[in-house]
């Protein structure tokens, strides 16, 4: 809430510029009142200090107009409150890879360290939206059902690691189970954001039957291909204690596919090739997909005029009274 004063009637502030032309003319009135009474000595008169205190009933009347006028222009204090709706929400699910190739260190420390932080960042970039988290692999599950709680999004995004699934690309799955989480949604834009490093080698629904789906359900695509071009530190193998063993393999992304599920649904496709591109590639779908939010303003009133009202009405009487009780001899 902000606080502001303000007047109503400002115009009547521009009386304020009489008082100097009343001054000028109370001390040019006074000048022309004094008559010099020449003598030999003035011992025969008492110095009258209320006849110097008298302009004191001039500094009373200028000060009860200026209160008078201050008055009239209606001060006021004006408390603001602003509320804030949403008039178009968007529901969004980010469908993630989460194979052993996403371990590969071409993205800075891998490409699952790298998603996670540039997702957590566009997460918290939408306040006023609900988001989902599907992830696959060989398979694929919902980690989170579209919600306003971002908190929750945020912790399962930071639980979200490799070996949960099946190794494999499902991306036909992914993008189905993507779908089914939107569905029976009720925003007015529904949104996936899919991401994979490879090609579709698993799974028993095709990602152009998926695709078809979002389009059935009003459903956009935005299809993102992470990894390098040509080749990257890769893991390729086991090591006798289950770690994995890591050698430069070729990228491969199946772009055509993922080119076509977006264009399909009215989507686009990105190619990140670094951790930078990735963070551009969601800024820009962030960019793309804006929520429609209306902000209403509310002002409160109080009214301050009375007390400068009263100041006035004090004023004139205490200078009434004065003019006509101690200085009425010298007037």
């Amino acid at each position: 809430m902000e606080l502001n004063t303000d007047f109503a009637n400002p115009e009547f502030l521009w009386l304020l510029c009489l008082l100097p032309l009343l001054l000028v003319w109370y001390v040019l009135k006074n000048k022309k009142g004094n008559v010099a009474l020449k003598m030999p000595s003035t011992k025969g008169f008492g110095k009258s200090y209320f006849s110097k205190a008298k302009h004191l009933l001039f500094v009373l009347r200028l000060a009860a107009i200026s209160a008078l006028i201050i008055g009239l222009a209606r001060p006021q204090n004006t408390s603001e409150t602003t509320k804030t709706e949403t008039t178009k929400g968007i529901d969004i699910v980010m469908a993630i890879d989460v194979s052993s190739s996403m371990l590969a260190k071409d993205l800075s420390p891998n490409r699952l360290v790298a998603l996670k932080k540039v997702a957590a960042a566009f997460i918290n970039g939408r306040p006023n939206d609900r988001i989902g988290l599907v992830v696959y692999a060989g398979e694929s599950y919902t980690k989170t059902p579209i919600t306003s709680d971002k908190r929750l999004v945020l912790e399962a995004l930071k639980e979200i690691k490799y070996g949960e699934l099946n190794d494999g690309t499902a991306i036909g799955m992914g993008l189905a189970t993507a779908v089914n989480r939107l569905k029976d949604s009720e925003a007015l834009s529904k949104v996936i954001i899919l991401l994979t490093d490879g090609v579709n080698n698993a799974g028993f629904i095709e990602p152009a039957t998926a695709a078809e789906l979002a389009v059935e359900y009003q459903i956009k695509t935005y299809t993102i291909g992470l990894g390098t071009n040509g080749n990257a530190l890769s893991p390729i193998a086991y090591n006798p204690d289950g770690s994995f063993r890591y050698g430069m393999a070729e990228v491969q992304i199946d772009e055509k596919l993922l080119e076509k599920v977006a264009s399909t649904t009215g989507g686009k496709y990105f190619r990140a090739t670094n951790n930078k591109k990735l963070e551009q590639i969601y800024e820009e779908i962030n960019s793309l997909e804006k929520t429609e939010v209306e902000t209403f303003k509310f002002y409160a009133y109080e009214e301050k005029f009375r007390p400068w009202a009263i100041a006035a009405l004090v004023l004139f009487i205490v200078e009434w009274g004065l003019k006509n009780t101690l200085f009425k001899s010298f007037i």
